[in-house]
């Protein structure tokens, strides 16, 4: 049973204080139960568990105007807030190291509990590395796996398109923000697609914006979902292999796919392939390596049963495809500032020094300019502290 808003109040009044984070909050539900519970409890014996001071924290009024926000975006269509204890939550996370206490779920938490498979890579991609990232969650998907991804340009972004180009696709975008906001910016109509016919899920309260430390750390969420990682594109140093440790850790499946000797950005996968991920070619690759669809691996195996509740009956409409992205020339209500960092730029990739150079603005005003276009969806960040314009 889904909880009632008072004991999802309980919850949120955990997970929203300040200064008590998840392993706290993991440790108190360990040794309480129910978040009720641990407000119930004596300060000493919450301090026996977590210290003095994190149980003074706990005994500080709430923040009302959070929880009741949160309360009320959950009471919208196609949101949920899905709790450790509710029987929806994704089994999978379990298994890993720090599941989060909760998940603000846009679409059916049912969605989260089919077979998945993760797919990663560069946002600065080529268009090969499209091409097959597409291809790859395309034919994926069709044999049956939800396509998991990060809802960022590139890669990212191909592979949810791949998967939601099968008629029954599922794909399951891991954002780094609160789930009320998109980031990047341009992929607003993709994440309503997703929404629409699969699932967004963020670790995050609700208005958290995009801080660079979040999405290194959602990748562990990426990871834990899927049954294996298979990353396309990658530089060395690139999140992507942040994804693929953490797989490799949580005892997931691992796959590359190879490229270019002299392509930066082949270099992160022969690096995971050096290190012992599966290379592969073709989606058959990858099935065959799962011993996906042999008659050993069908049917009624305890591995294959739904990792939280049935999913529910549903029917699909064929849709149109989006319209092709048309980049503007200048980004509406755009500042002065803004439309003379992208004149500067022009079509070139340059470093934060050579553009400051260029611009004759400040280091510092620069990477806030910078910021603000690279969430606009106007500009991207490029391995090596590198920029260019979309």
């Amino acid at each position: 049973m889904t909880p009632s808003d008072d004991e999802l109040a309980a919850w949120l009044r955990l997970t929203l204080r300040p200064g008590v984070g998840a392993e706290r909050q993991r440790a108190l539900l360990a040794a309480f139960g129910l978040p009720e519970q641990i407000f119930a409890a004596s300060r000493s014996a919450v301090a026996s568990v977590v210290g003095a001071e994190v149980a003074d924290l706990l005994r500080a009024p709430p923040d009302n105007e959070k929880v009741d926000a949160a309360l009320a975006w959950a009471a919208e269509p196609g949101n949920r807030i899905v709790t450790l204890a509710d029987p929806e939550y994704p089994r999978a996370l379990l298994d890993i190291a720090d599941p989060p206490v909760l998940l603000y779920v846009k679409g059916d938490p049912a969605r989260l509990c089919g077979p998945s498979l993760a797919i990663v890579g560069a946002r600065s991609a080529t268009a090969p590395g499209v091409s097959n990232a597409a291809a790859f969650a395309k034919s994926l998907a069709e044999a049956g796996f939800t396509i998991v991804s990060g809802l960022a340009l590139g890669i990212d972004a191909a592979a949810h398109r791949g998967a939601l180009a099968h008629l029954e696709g599922i794909t399951v975008a891991v954002i780094g923000t609160g789930a009320d906001r998109v980031y990047p910016a341009r992929n607003q109509a993709l994440a309503r697609q997703i929404a629409e016919r699969g699932v967004i899920i963020s670790e995050y309260p609700l208005g958290t914006p995009a801080l660079p430390y979040n999405f290194p750390r959602r990748n562990r969420l990426i990871a834990g979902l899927a049954r294996g990682v298979l990353v396309v594109e990658a530089a060395v140093g690139s999140g992507s292999l942040i994804t693929a440790r953490l797989a490799t850790e949580s005892g997931r499946e691992v796959f590359a796919i190879p490229g270019s000797i002299h392509s930066p950005l082949a270099r992160g996968c022969h690096r995971l392939i050096r290190d012992g991920a599966k290379l592969v070619e073709t989606a058959a690759d990858v099935l065959d390596e799962l011993s996906w669809g042999l008659p050993s691996s069908a049917g009624a195996s305890e591995a294959d049963a739904p990792a939280c509740a049935p999913r529910t009956a549903r029917t699909r409409e064929t849709r149109p495809a989006d319209p092709p992205f048309e980049p503007r020339t200048t980004p509406p209500a755009a500042s002065a500032e803004e439309i003379g960092v992208l004149d500067t730029l022009g079509r070139d990739a340059l470093d934060i020094d050579t553009l400051a150079a260029r611009s004759g603005l400040t280091l510092d005003a620069l990477y806030a300019i910078l910021l603000a276009l690279e969430l606009e969806g106007h500009v991207t960040r490029l391995p090596g502290g590198r920029f260019q314009r979309l």
